[in-house]
Order: C-alpha cells, then sequence, then structure tokens
C-alpha cells in the first residue's frame, strides 16, 4: 500500500491529480507545513490507535494533541498508540505517509472537530511525502469517516 495505491483510488474521483509530492520530506507536522508553504495547522495529521483489537485512525489538525481524558470518554478505553509497525500492518502506509485513504483493510475513521476551522486541510497521501489539499466535507467523504469527535486540546 501507499501513495499507488492512493493515487488510484482518488482516480476514481478524477483528483489523482491533486495529490502533491514532494522532493523534500513532509512527515511531520512542521515539515509538511514547509513542503506546502502554509501553516502547521492546516496539516491535518492521521494518528492511529488500538481499538478493538484493530486500529482506529483519528484525524486531527496540526496544532492539537490528543486530550487522554476526552479519548477515554469518547471510545471507553485509554489512549495507545500503535507502534511503527503496527500502523504499518494495519493500515498499509508508513509514519510519515499515515493517511485515511486506500486502507489495507476497513478501519473506525473519526476526524476531530479542530479540522472543522479551515477551509481546507492537507492530510498526507500514503508516502512521507505528499499530502492532498481538501476541505473538511471532502476529506469526510475521502476518508469514509465514521464519526466527527472531540477528542483534542491546545488548539485554537
Amino acid at each position: 500500500m501507499g501513495i499507488k495505491e492512493v493515487k488510484a483510488y482518488f482516480e476514481l474521483y478524477g483528483l489523482s491529480d491533486q495529490v502533491l509530492e514532494f522532493e523534500i520530506s513532509s512527515a511531520t507536522v512542521t515539515l509538511a507545513a514547509q513542503a506546502l508553504n502554509t501553516e502547521p495547522k492546516r496539516i491535518a495529521k492521521t494518528l492511529s490507535f488500538a481499538y478493538n483489537g484493530s486500529a482506529l485512525l483519528i484525524v486531527t489538525a496540526g496544532d492539537s494533541k490528543v486530550d487522554n481524558s476526552k479519548f477515554k470518554h469518547q471510545f471507553g478505553i485509554k489512549a495507545r498508540m500503535l507502534s511503527l509497525d503496527e500502523a504499518y500492518q494495519i493500515t498499509g502506509h508508513p509514519i510519515g505517509g499515515v493517511c485515511p485513504f486506500a486502507l489495507k483493510q476497513p478501519l473506525t475513521v473519526a476526524l476531530d472537530v479542530s479540522l472543522k476551522r479551515f477551509e481546507t486541510v492537507f492530510p498526507a497521501c500514503g508516502s512521507a511525502n505528499s499530502a492532498i489539499e481538501l476541505t473538511p466535507a471532502e476529506l469526510e467523504k475521502h476518508a469514509q469517516t465514521t464519526l466527527w469527535v472531540d477528542v483534542c486540546k491546545d488548539w485554537i
């Protein structure tokens, strides 16, 4: 899995030409913001957590952090991020490129409300040097979002 599969997914919607690939790394919020020449908070980072014997992906704004008490209240379990290997094995995407598109298997995908304050955001596309610009509504559609949640803190 990876960028090839993500591009093939977006090809189905006529959007593959909107997948951006960079000569430099976009594996972190800071690097992605530099590659895109945008504010770090507009980077839609995908975090992967252990959940019901599989994984839960939460897409949040780049300036937010998961609030453990909100997470536990929302999902009924303590937040435990997947290891690098677990994330790759479950999602099919490497760390730095984990995204909610073209997943190896169906997963629960949640979007944090911290994303709703932007007209567009930039999630990764299956590699550590890629992104696509989407509105929150487009992100919801293409991520096959299960639900919107409020599980983050420290964003304004």
